[in-house]
């Protein structure tokens, strides 16, 4: 008999956060995902991210579509908002949800078959507009839930379970967030913590639309050889371009930037990321400098991690649209029917 409710008390000792809560109250239901999948690697590190921050559980609103991926938001943030989408759908239900109101935290999680194939058109209007959230991609280049079949993510010349080849050019989503002017573009590992959850910490600090691309392989249909996106390929061809860490909003800490150093990226928060800069000419402010890199490691087979480009000052969707401080369902019925002069005054404004 399998049991998967969690037990309601928590040992005294447990270690807390600044707001009194433990590692245990940043969990959810208890996972039934394949035992070793890397999605749950990655549900461990938003759980970890979000204790760490001290984030309060009940302004955190987390979404998905359909998929394997999408399931896990179960698995973590149990206390907080949560909402499952049809098929590729999260984008806009998110992109209204935000706009209702601003004041929450906006967790988007999504995979390669929900964001690349059905749901591709919604992950580019989302990220285009600069929709205030943390947009996860949980990759795996399989179809988990229909039995392994190739998603748009998987890479040519890639081998499924049954020996398949594939032969259709992969989508990077990497890249295309970047093309389309995301503000905060990252890519890990589910199997690497260490950078993970500075990645993700430092993609809810950032205001604007932050895009995480984290390989996760499949352990079940799309971890043996001939895979790309397999424990050991990822492992042997991981070519991380900065040691990553945290640092708590405190005076900003100026430093020349020269090959070899550490940068400090100044968050629009006030918050910042610790940066090693591994290659001599990379440059995490300049998205050609990054959409190029990329391209380059690509073609000599290799995987490409970290923080990869960042926005100093970056607009959110509330920017553009200068819309109210306010969420809309603080707004009471003076603000929200102003009478017939502040309607003049709008139709004249128009003509």
């Amino acid at each position: 008999m399998t049991y998967l409710a969690k037990p309601k008390f928590h040992h005294p000792a447990l270690p807390k956060n600044a707001l009194g809560f433990t590692h245990r109250d940043y969990e959810g239901s208890v996972s039934t995902l394949c035992a070793g999948c890397g999605h749950d690697s990655i549900t461990a590190a938003v759980i970890e991210a979000c204790y760490e921050l001290s984030l309060p559980p009940h302004r955190i609103a987390k979404l998905s579509g359909i998929g394997c991926s999408s399931k896990t938001p179960t698995y973590f943030l149990g206390n907080s908002h949560g909402f499952n989408t049809v098929h590729g759908r999260m984008p806009s239900v998110l992109t209204g949800a935000n706009l209702a109101n601003r004041d929450l935290i906006y967790l988007g999680v999504s995979g390669d078959g929900d964001s690349a194939s059905i749901g591709f058109g919604q992950f580019a209007h989302a990220i285009r507009r600069g929709v205030n959230m943390v947009y996860i991609v949980e990759n795996n280049g399989v179809y988990g839930l229909t039995k392994g079949q190739f998603s748009a993510t998987a890479d040519r010349g890639s081998k499924s379970k049954r020996g398949l080849t594939n032969n259709d050019s992969s989508i990077d989503l990497v890249a295309v967030a970047m093309q389309l002017g995301a503000t905060f573009v990252a890519r890990s590992f589910s199997g690497d913590k260490g950078q993970l959850v500075p990645l993700i910490k430092a993609a809810i600090e950032h205001e604007g639309a932050a895009f995480l691309d984290v390989l996760s392989p499949c352990v079940a249909f799309n971890n043996h050889a001939g895979s790309t996106k397999s424990f050991d390929y990822v492992r042997e061809h991981n070519d991380a371009v900065n040691r990553l860490d945290f640092i708590s909003p405190r005076d900003a800490i100026k430093v020349d930037y020269e090959p070899g150093t550490t940068q400090i990226v100044e968050q629009h928060d006030g918050s910042r990321l610790a940066l090693h800069k591994l290659a001599p000419d990379y440059d995490v402010h300049s998205r050609i400098a990054a959409m190029n890199y990329l391209m380059e490691r690509q073609a000599a087979g290799e995987v490409v991690t970290g923080l990869l480009y960042v926005e100093p000052d970056p607009e959110d969707l509330h920017k553009h649209l200068n819309t109210v401080k306010a969420p809309l369902n603080t707004l009471e019925a003076k603000e929200l029917s102003p009478g017939s002069a502040a309607l003049e005054k709008i139709n004249a404004s128009l003509r």
